[in-house]
Parts: C-alpha cells; sequence; structure tokens
C-alpha cells in the first residue's frame, strides 16, 4: 500500500472568476491582458521596466541605463537617473484637481479623526523637513523613527525623503533594547518618537522607551523629537530634547525635494531572524518608488474614488509600502488607524470602514481568523457595502478562513487578492490582479508581471506540478533590497547562496517553500524551517494546520515538530478554539481524526494542546520557534523582543 500524499491544501477545488462588473472598469481587465503584460516582461525586462518609469514617475532628470547587473548579487536600477519618492507622493499632485482630495484620513483608537488634503499634507511635510534641516540634519543622515500610528509618522518619513536622510522605522511595540540595536546598527543622528500611543485600551509609554535606549549609550543620536499624543508626562532632556510642535511653529511650508539619484538610500528596515542580531534591509530611491507604485495601481486596482485602507503599522515593510509610498505615489486617499480590535470595541476595524466608506481593504490572516473567533455578529452590524476588494498579507491564508472573508467581510462580491512578498522584496510579488486571475481559496495565485517566481529544488532545477520545492526569484526588479546595512557578506549569503544551479545563475530565495499546480498557481507553504520530518515524510505545517482550522471548532492552529526516537519528529499542534467550542478529551481525537480525513494517518498530530491565544509577533506572525521549545520541553532562547503579549508565553509553559 502506497504513503497518502500529503496535498490538502492542493486538493482545493473551489475557484472564483472576477465579475464581469468589476473587470471592466479594472486596470488589468482579463487574463488575456495579464499574459501579454507578464511575457512582455518576460521577454525583454528591461524595456519593460523603462516603459513603467517613463509614464508613471517623475524624474529629475533621465537615467543613463535600466539595469546594472554586472556585479550579481548586487543590483543597480535607473543609473544616472534623478527622482524624489517625496515629489512623487506629494507635489505632481498639487498642479492637478488632487491638490484638495483628502490624501490622508487618520482615526485614533480614543475616536479622534484628521483628515489632510495632498496640499495640507504637502505643507506639513515641507515645514517638518525645515525643522530636520535648522537641526543639522542633511542628505545622507539616517534618523530613526519610533512612532505610534499617528499622521506625524507619515509626515516624517516623506519629509526625510524629502530632504535624502534615510529613515529607519522602528515598530512602537519593540523593546528599548531593540530600539538602540537598531539606532546603533543604523547610526541614527536623530529620533522622532511621541510621549506614548494607543493600543488596544491603554497607552503605549514610547518616550520612556527612548530614554531607556539612550540611557544605556548610542553616541551618534543628538537630538529626539517629541509628539505630543496621549499627553502622558515624560521627561525631557534639556538641550537634546524637542517637542514637536514647538519646533514647527513659524517654519516655512516651502522646502524643495533634493534630487536623489536612483540608488541613493531610502529608507532602512530591520527583520530579525530566529537568531542573530537583525538585518538592516537597504532600499534605495528610483526602483523602489516604481515598484511599489505600480503594484499599487495594478493588485488594489486604485481608482480615484477609492478609499484605500492598508491595517498595517508603518513599522513593518507593508505600512511602509502599502500606507505611504504607493498609495500617495499614486494619488489615492489613504487611511490610518491607530488601534486595534479590543476588548471595549471588537468591531473597530467595521466601525472604520463603515465611517469613512472605505472600499479597498488589506489585512493580515492572523487578523481574519481573530474576527472569525469574535463572531460573525461584529461585522454583521455594520454596513460594509462600500467594499469592492479584499487583501491579506503576511502569511498563506487557510481556505476557511479565505471562505470566511469572502462570505462575510466581502458579501461575496468582492475579489481578494492574497499576495506573497517580503521586506526584503520591496513590493508584492505573487498575486491575482483583480480584474483578471481567477482566485483560488489559499493560493496566491501568479507572479506579477515583472517577477519571474519558479519552485525548484536546491540545485535550482524545477519542481513538477504539485511537487514542494524552494520559491525562488529569477531575474532582479526594480524594488528588491539593495544588500543588508554594512554587511555585504551577510546579504550575499543568506539570500544568494542557498540554491546553486550549475549553470551559475544568481537565485533570490527568503526562506518560503511552495508548490504550483497544475495552472501554475503558487501555494505558498510558509517558511521551510516549518516542515516536519515524520517517518522521512516531509510535512508542511501550512498543511496540516489548514487542515485543522477547516473543522468548525477551530479558530486557529499552529503545528510544530518535536524530538522523536522512533519517528524523528511527532507532530504537536497548539489550537485555539472558536467561541462556542470547549476543549476535551473527546474533541483532541475528534480532530486528530479530521486532519487523518483531511491529509492522511501520517500527518495524525501526536498532541493536541488547546490554548487561549497563541505566541504572535508584534506584526502577527505566530512565533512556532517558541512553540517547538515548548513542545521539545526546553527552555525557550533567542530574541524573544518581538513577543506581542508575554503572558501568552507564561500560560503555555504553566499548561505544559
Amino acid at each position: 500500500m502506497s504513503q497518502p500524499t500529503i496535498e490538502s491544501i492542493l486538493q482545493e477545488k473551489r475557484h472564483f472568476d472576477p465579475s464581469p462588473e468589476f473587470s471592466a472598469n479594472a486596470h488589468i481587465k482579463s487574463l488575456e491582458q495579464y499574459q501579454e503584460l507578464y511575457n512582455r516582461a518576460k521577454a525583454d525586462p528591461q524595456a519593460f521596466w523603462a516603459e513603467l518609469a517613463e509614464k508613471e514617475l517623475h524624474w529629475f532628470k533621465p537615467w543613463e541605463s535600466v539595469l546594472d547587473w554586472e556585479n550579481p548579487p548586487f543590483a543597480k536600477w535607473f543609473t544616472g537617473g534623478q527622482t524624489n519618492i517625496s515629489y512623487n507622493c506629494l507635489d505632481r499632485h498639487l498642479t492637478t484637481w488632487r491638490k484638495n482630495k483628502a490624501a490622508l484620513i487618520w482615526e485614533g483608537e480614543p475616536g479622534d479623526s484628521r483628515t489632510l488634503t495632498y496640499a495640507q499634507l504637502h505643507r506639513e511635510v515641507c515645514q517638518f523637513a525645515n525643522v530636520l534641516k535648522q537641526l543639522g540634519i542633511k542628505k545622507g543622515d539616517r534618523v530613526g523613527i519610533y512612532m505610534p500610528m499617528i499622521p506625524e509618522a507619515a509626515i516624517a518619513m516623506l519629509a526625510c525623503a524629502r530632504i535624502g536622510a534615510p529613515h529607519s522605522v522602528v515598530f512602537g511595540g519593540f523593546s528599548a533594547e531593540a530600539l538602540r540595536d537598531r539606532l546603533i546598527d543604523g547610526e541614527a543622528k536623530l529620533v522622532v518618537t511621541a510621549d506614548g500611543g494607543w493600543r488596544k485600551d491603554a497607552t503605549v509609554p514610547l518616550k520612556e522607551q527612548v530614554d531607556k535606549a539612550l540611557s544605556e549609550g548610542v553616541p551618534s543620536v543628538k537630538d529626539v523629537l517629541v509628539v505630543k499624543r496621549t499627553g502622558q508626562q515624560v521627561h525631557m532632556e534639556p538641550g537634546r530634547d524637542h517637542w514637536w510642535h514647538d519646533l514647527q511653529q513659524g517654519v516655512s511650508g516651502d522646502c524643495p525635494a533634493e534630487p536623489m539619484d536612483s540608488e541613493d538610500l531610502l529608507f532602512i528596515l530591520y527583520t530579525s531572524g530566529s537568531t542573530g542580531k537583525p538585518k538592516g534591509v537597504v532600499h534605495t530611491t528610483a526602483g523602489y518608488n516604481l515598484y511599489t507604485h505600480i503594484t499599487t495601481k495594478w493588485i488594489f486596482d486604485l481608482q480615484d474614488t477609492d478609499v484605500y485602507w492598508c491595517t498595517a503599522d508603518v513599522g513593518w515593510i507593508t505600512g511602509h509600502s502599502y500606507i505611504i509610498y504607493g498609495p500617495l505615489s499614486n494619488g489615492a486617499t489613504t487611511v490610518m488607524y491607530e488601534g486595534a480590535p479590543r476588548a471595549s470595541n471588537p468591531g473597530c476595524f467595521w466601525d472604520v470602514i463603515e465611517k469613512y466608506g472605505v472600499t479597498v481593504f488589506y489585512t493580515a490572516p492572523t487578523a481574519i481568523r481573530a474576527f472569525i473567533k469574535m463572531g460573525e455578529h461584529h461585522p454583521n452590524k455594520r454596513n460594509l457595502s462600500s467594499l469592492r476588494l479584499l487583501g491579506t498579507v503576511g502569511e498563506p491564508i487557510n481556505p476557511e478562513a479565505w471562505m470566511w472573508y469572502h462570505r462575510i467581510i466581502g458579501g461575496e462580491r468582492c475579489p481578494i487578492v492574497d499576495t506573497w512578498w517580503q521586506t526584503e522584496t520591496g513590493g508584492i510579488m505573487i498575486t491575482p490582479l483583480p480584474g483578471a486571475i481567477p482566485t483560488k481559496p489559499g493560493s496566491a495565485t501568479l507572479p506579477f508581471p515583472g517577477i519571474l517566481a519558479e519552485v525548484v529544488d536546491l540545485d535550482g532545477n524545477p519542481a513538477g506540478d504539485n511537487e514542494g520545492g524552494y520559491l525562488a526569484i529569477k531575474h532582479p526588479w526594480p524594488g528588491m533590497m539593495r544588500t543588508v546595512y554594512g554587511d555585504a557578506d551577510r546579504f550575499r549569503r543568506t539570500y544568494w547562496e542557498h540554491i546553486a544551479p550549475k549553470d551559475g545563475q544568481y537565485l533570490y530565495f527568503a526562506g518560503d517553500g511552495a508548490r504550483r499546480d497544475e495552472d501554475g498557481y503558487f501555494w505558498v507553504m510558509g517558511r521551510v524551517d516549518d516542515v516536519i520530518n515524520v517517518a522521512g515524510h516531509r510535512l508542511g505545517t501550512m498543511e496540516i494546520e489548514s487542515a485543522l482550522v477547516s473543522h468548525p471548532s477551530v479558530a486557529e492552529a499552529a503545528v510544530v515538530g518535536k524530538p522523536d526516537d522512533l519517528k524523528g519528529e511527532e507532530i504537536v499542534a497548539f489550537v485555539t478554539l472558536e467561541g462556542n467550542a470547549t476543549a476535551s478529551e473527546e474533541l483532541n481525537k475528534l480532530l486528530k481524526q479530521h486532519v487523518v480525513s483531511e491529509i492522511g494517518a501520517i500527518a495524525r498530530p501526536g498532541e493536541i494542546r488547546f490554548t487561549e491565544a497563541l505566541p504572535k509577533t508584534r506584526s502577527g506572525k505566530i512565533m512556532r520557534r517558541l512553540l517547538r521549545s515548548l513542545a521539545a520541553g526546553q527552555e525557550v532562547a533567542g530574541d524573544t523582543s518581538t513577543l506581542e503579549d508575554r503572558s501568552v508565553l507564561d500560560k503555555l509553559r504553566e499548561g505544559a
């Protein structure tokens, strides 16, 4: 008898065509148009990107060459050209009717709000850019930003880009130690922060964390700018600390954008590995601007009437690319929300959609699974009829969570763009184009035009249909990271040396496994280190998690392996239940059998642990590394600075 095959997600047969009404008004209207764009980009990538760069962006000076790939893996795009991303996001809209259009709609967690038109946002950005100049910040100086989700965070980023001072945004939930490490590595000269911010009915003491970070020594930092947000008492160090609004008084709202060379440093954004110091991902000016601009335009099908909301934080790449730079470069109305679903208002996201008539909504599978657990009654009590397009980001989405999103939030009328990309890629790489590409629940579908994605083995050989392998990119793209800040060797080792084709070609690989089905659709299976080897059979954790979540009692699941003398590894599942379900030995047995029915006996969990919550990073990703340690009965080691709620880990330890 042959062993059962592990292909539960690939047995997903449901598919959804774009509606004729949606396609008729979309930027990319048909599968044929997508295929024509994809083929053209594949045949001549440089001509494809050059045409878009000329058409979509403003240039102070045209480029001399489109792509320099003479020293792989170090790419240069649009060399010799000069542009400015702040100019492309603001100034060029001021000569059109968009001057008085809402650029940024902001809603604070306590219910305060603010709307800035393009003209108003431009003025505030110019004022703050002049403040930075008065404090001695020059082109090339790094600025640390450690902020809540308030308009000043966007203003600070755009002001830095305007004068050529690369920013390094650190998520406002990181610890003082994590902040200090990033400020030191990036050699920040100035820090922009706030007295605090609101999150889940509580204030977050941001200035206090900055003080703690600097007290241990960050010699490069000379000044700290502080926004009054919560009104909490904070220490202000004489000579070093300044109130934002004091320095803005009487400052000119005119600050010409600095012409930036295409490859000038735009920002450093730190992404942490499971071990070792965080990696400073380097993005430069022109290629990143073009890539975030065109992916935003085509993937979210942005129209001038849209109110677009990405629920990420600006401390992550999603916030950089798809709250600030991509939408504003397109002249869109982008929403920023300070808060999160919380005890006092579990349905706050739906309130924001109803209040502002949000049309495009982009959030994470983790959030969707949390919404499922809270219950349908929250969205059902709000009017979500303004929505026309939904998106997901951050990790693969379980088919059942996709279907809930489709039915309950989208009313079965909104296309869903399930997007795969990373901090390192700068923008979305694999995704449906909503007017053109039929979707399948759980699949990111097809590569964006200009992205040559493959599923390969370690020698770079293509995998067959429905065979697992490593997700790799074959050709440079404009939004790609340029290096790891201060560590070019680490960049080469981490991303370019895992897969070694015999022809010597460079393949980009950043750790995800995938399969491609008979229609060419990509199914991202999660990190390759999230693979369990049971009796010689490699099982993707995503597959087993999807099987568990497809049971009506399960809200969320995380699967890890623990060492086993007989089988090599045993499957341990950590499961949170739907609101009405209760943990029991009977349900434990039922769920194990459910996995067997969905996948096969080889995938039966050896152990299921019921838990109220799973340990997650502050960006919402499950920290499986911690769960592996707990499952194996080991002490949790390594960096836990990204852990959002330490009490979750403590409770899991107690129940071990």
